[in-house]
């Protein structure tokens, strides 16, 4: 995964789910563990609640989305950069 943010300027952030945590229920919220991996090692934990799980949800229901789950090849090849997202 690759993360970007205003408050880092042009900063890309290497990451991936922490495979120990991962999803967790805590309450009202899934909480999603992500580990950086580039330029920082740091720990970052998203609290996702209800109505933006549905949110995410109908997001992954658009016909591009679906697209490129489906499209086999893609697990085979190392992912090409975004460019500036």
């Amino acid at each position: 995964m690759l993360f970007r943010s205003t408050g880092l300027g042009k900063t890309e952030l290497t990451a991936h789910i922490d495979q120990e945590l991962g999803i967790e229920c805590k309450g009202d919220y899934l909480i999603l563990h992500v580990a950086t991996t580039n330029p920082v090692r740091w720990k970052i934990r998203g609290a996702i609640n209800y109505r933006d799980l549905l949110i995410i949800i109908k997001a992954a229901l658009k016909f591009s989305v679906i697209k490129y789950l489906i499209w086999p090849f893609r697990a085979m090849k190392e992912p090409q950069h975004p460019g500036d997202f």
